[in-house]
């Protein structure tokens, strides 16, 4: 697979799609392939299976999450909204 200094993974594109797109999808494909923390275990094996699916590959945890991310920034907005109304008792 080619890389380039710029683009990094995305450079198996050549010069199509335009810089703005290749650097776009080397961040998403950086970030998405990066190593996640199991929610369960606590360990950093977090792999996508396919789209929006999310496996451990030590305790065989499996859930969705994001597409890219196993936790999108909607749920841990949604996470610190419901400690605040757990905490005040509401």
């Amino acid at each position: 697979m080619a890389k380039t200094k710029k683009v990094k993974s995305s450079g198996r594109f050549g010069a199509r799609y335009g810089m703005k797109a290749r650097k776009r999808h080397a961040a998403i494909e950086m970030a998405m392939k990066a190593p996640h923390i199991c929610p369960r275990c606590s360990r950093p094996s977090l792999k996508r299976s396919s789209t929006g699916i999310w496996r451990c590959r030590k305790c065989s945890a499996e859930f969705t999450g994001g597409a890219y991310l196993p936790r999108t920034s909607v749920a841990k907005d949604m996470d610190r909204a419901l400690k605040g109304i757990l905490k005040t008792g509401g």
